[in-house]
């Protein structure tokens, strides 16, 4: 069980949502009793924040409206969540996105307590935006990331276990250099000292990573930045789909839309190639499908074997929602 301090503060967090909160439910979510629910709000009553309380067998509670609450009340895995969502919306090709983004990431780290703000400013300080390349990834540890962030911000060597692709596990002690978030992954940049050598390691791959103690100087890394190491690791990898396309739109309206997700170069007025390598041939056909425009693909021919196969698969669902069962009648015009 949380200490009570901490078990305050989450009660305030959850009363901030300004949602109505059953007692039942929300002890539950304390895991506490509803005996020690109440004797947590009357802590923060008495600390100045007006909890309304209704009574009986189907009593809760919440905030009063208008309650004036600290700058910012979120716990690690919030501030992370917080930062790395903003910090994606800051790299938004979507038009007023990214000055937006800027300025409420500004604003949002500027009042967060300070424990909090040094762990977030680590992160965004030592990641490196990249352009995404198609494909899913599973998801990182919030703790893990933010300790890896704060060990290349503070310079301070890493122990990590981690395991590579062919399920082998092996312990790290490396110097890490910067985080990437490449596609739906995330990447360590790191001087692996075991091997005397620069590698990249996938971060969903890496468990209880801890700082040594021991700081380091950093050193020279063999790329233009970390992103460009990453990517240029992963070229090497077998990546069996090269994408081309021909679409129907200038270079710069598809930008907009899937810059974030491919190269876009312009043909001739009107009309531009998208390209990307992936291993999943679903995601091409989404990004293309999200440049609103007719377009052609290029290569290769299993992506226009796909293309037939979806295009078939949606007009039957078009017919059958237009009052014809599957396989009947004609598409709509």
């Amino acid at each position: 069980m949380a200490n009570t301090s901490s078990r305050t503060l989450r009660l305030l967090s959850l009363l901030q949502t300004h949602r109505y909160w059953p007692g039942a439910e929300l002890a539950d979510r304390l895991g506490v009793s509803t005996r020690t629910l109440r004797r947590d709000v009357d802590r923060l009553r008495e600390l100045g924040y007006p909890v309304e309380a209704q009574r009986g067998a189907d009593g809760g509670y919440q905030l009063a409206a208008g309650a004036a609450l600290p700058p910012l009340v979120i716990d690690d895995e919030e501030a992370v969540a917080l930062v790395v969502g903003l910090q994606t919306a800051a790299q938004n090709a979507v038009e007023g996105m990214a000055e937006s983004s800027v300025r409420a990431l500004a604003k949002v780290v500027r009042v967060m307590p300070a424990r909090l703000r040094r762990r977030v400013e680590a992160l965004r300080a030592v990641t490196v935006p990249a352009v995404w390349s198609g494909g899913g990834g599973p998801g990182v540890d919030p703790s893990a990331l933010t300790t890896v962030a704060l060990a290349c911000r503070d310079e301070e060597r890493l122990r990590f276990g981690y395991r590579a692709a062919d399920g082998a596990r092996t312990e790290r002690h490396a110097e890490p250099h910067r985080l990437v978030p490449l596609g739906r992954r995330w990447y360590l940049v790191a001087y692996d000292l075991d091997r005397a050598a620069w590698r990249s390691f996938r971060l969903d791959r890496l468990t209880a990573p801890e700082g040594t103690g021991a700081r380091f100087r950093p050193r020279e890394l063999p790329a233009a930045d970390a992103a460009a190491f990453v990517r240029a690791g992963l070229e090497g990898l077998p990546r069996p789909h090269r994408i081309e396309a021909s679409v129907e739109a200038p270079a710069e309206a598809v930008l907009r839309r899937i810059g974030r997700w491919a190269e876009v170069e312009e043909a001739e007025e009107g009309r531009c190639l998208v390209r990307m390598t992936t291993d999943d041939l679903s995601w091409p056909l989404l990004a293309l499908g999200m440049t609103g425009a007719e377009f052609r693909v290029v290569a290769p021919p299993e992506l226009a074997d796909r293309v037939r196969e979806w295009g078939d698969r949606f007009s039957r669902a078009g017919r059958a929602g237009a009052g014809n069962p599957p396989g009947t009648g004609s598409p709509p015009g």
